[in-house]
């Protein structure tokens, strides 16, 4: 990370040599490599949406059917991504990641040939369960092969991808069901997963150093069952509950969870205090600006998948656009976040600790304008007229997405790399589910009965508590960052 952004991040300790040291020197293919999987794994989190219409009329696939296909692999994702990281500390880093990118291209094609509904939404838990498999390896291979201004560069690289990912993810998919090549229509969303497989997997052992935990840790199968049940507990509600009207078994699954949460904290922090080998050290939480960093992450992802959603809702269903249209459109957030993205590095060497204020503030004035702009279009209107702020929206979060993982990763110490890996991945996730349900909530009550001319009103709401949610995060952050200026060096 630059010496301008090392003060947003605080400084730590300097880890002795031991805990520092990783076999081999990462290279242009270890970093290839990596994003590879990132970039399918964050494709096929959105490309599903294009393809469900053509899935559920393929398979004869009921409604309930349809949403298990998105659920499933969320839910899946989500609940693994701690454990996964505590897996790649035991087992190696490498290893892990190879077994997950296997498993990944084998669950796409999978999911591309599967005759029933039943067989995709079994598909689709596999690709979720082995892209929990990589997701953590991938940010601890980051925080430990590379070090000072490539630390910075490989960090940019990550949010670039996962921004692609995002925001093209409906429009490859519309040109591929398009396309459909060979017949295959959306089946194709799926099976071109399987090139990338194929040609990324046998790059993994000589492009990837292997690195695991200092001192190999046992993998703590009772913190494991906790947090995964937790998990399962908070996201499945959230997931669900919206569309079946938030019944009993929503609430009792939510306070369950806290629940859950609860006697895992205790007995993470028992563990802690008695030297034992926790899933999730509680050290990490002590550290106030991380932890004030994991909560930034929390609000900032919440807002990301749910503007995807209710975006593709307005343009679709409002408008009438088919997936090929409505992808280009998403294509004005892409290339304002190409804009700021490849040089998020350099941007944070310059803004220093202003750096994440500034991104978030352009994303609040982006979508402010995105808003007025679906007042004025309404639904004769062109869409295009929403393009100029969803420009400056992809150009706020180019300059967000990775100073921000890179300035929570930087503080975390090599021996705690993996498991802050899964704690970082989790809570992303854990965000996208918490904003589609809450932004959800307030998009369809706006909606009502469905009619073409009540999308720009729930649109414009939806709009309106997300800007205010990237108002509040840049003023709290330029605060934090003010107040750091005052203060003497930690």
């Amino acid at each position: 990370m630059s010496t301008a952004l090392r003060p947003l991040a605080g400084t730590r300790r300097r880890a002795p040599r031991e805990e520092r040291a990783t076999a081999g020197r990462p290279s242009a293919l270890t970093l290839v490599v990596l994003l590879a999987a990132t970039f399918m794994t964050a494709l096929d989190f959105f490309i599903v949406n294009v393809a469900l219409p053509d899935v559920q009329r393929d398979l004869h696939a009921g409604t309930a059917a349809v949403q298990w296909v998105v659920a499933g692999f969320g839910l899946a994702l989500a609940a693994g991504l701690i454990t996964s990281g505590r897996i790649g500390d035991v087992a190696g880093r490498r290893r892990v990641f190879a077994i997950g990118l296997a498993l990944f291209t084998a669950a796409s094609v999978a999911c591309g040939v599967a005759p029933s509904a039943g067989t995709l939404i079994a598909a689709r838990v596999a690709q979720g369960v082995a892209a929990a498999l990589t997701g953590p390896q991938v940010l601890a291979i980051l925080g430990t092969a590379w070090t000072g201004r490539a630390r910075a560069r490989a960090f940019s690289a990550y949010g670039l991808t996962m921004g692609l990912g995002a925001v093209f993810g409906q429009l490859i998919g519309g040109l591929l069901i398009r396309a459909d090549l060979f017949g295959l229509d959306w089946r194709a969303c799926f099976l071109i997963n399987l090139p990338v497989g194929l040609v990324t997997l046998p790059l993994v052992g000589r492009a990837l150093p292997e690195s695991r935990a200092p001192r190999r840790p046992r993998l703590d199968p009772l913190g494991v069952a906790l947090c995964t049940g937790a998990l399962v507990a908070l996201v499945l509600p959230l997931i669900q509950g919206r569309a079946q009207g938030w019944p009993a078994w929503t609430w009792a699954c939510l306070a369950g969870s806290a629940v859950l949460f609860a006697v895992f904290g205790a007995y993470q922090h028992r563990l802690s205090r008695r030297d034992g080998d926790p899933l999730v050290d509680t050290t990490l939480l002590r550290d106030r600006p991380l932890a004030l960093g994991l909560l930034t992450q929390l609000l900032f992802w919440c807002g990301q998948a749910s503007f995807f959603l209710v975006l593709a809702l307005c343009l679709q269903q409002g408008r009438g656009l088919d997936a090929l249209r409505s992808g280009l459109v998403f294509v004005t957030i892409g290339g304002g976040y190409l804009l700021t993205s490849t040089t998020a590095h350099l941007i944070a060497a310059r803004l220093g600790r202003r750096t994440l204020p500034a991104g978030m503030l352009l994303m609040a004035v982006g979508l402010a304008l995105t808003g007025l702009a679906a007042h004025d279009v309404g639904t004769s209107g062109s869409v295009w007229w929403l393009g100029p702020g969803m420009f400056v929206d992809g150009v706020g979060m180019g300059v967000v997405i990775a100073p921000m993982t890179s300035a929570v990763m930087e503080r975390v110490a090599p021996r705690l790399v993996g498991t802050a890996s899964g704690v970082v991945a989790t809570v992303q996730q854990v965000g996208n589910a918490l904003g589609v349900a809450l932004i959800g909530i307030v998009f369809y009550d706006a909606l009502g009965t469905g009619r073409p001319d009540a999308y720009p009103h729930a649109f414009g709401l939806a709009i309106a508590v997300l800007t205010a949610l990237e108002a509040l995060l840049a003023v709290a952050y330029a605060v934090m960052a003010a107040g750091r200026e005052r203060t003497p060096a930690e």
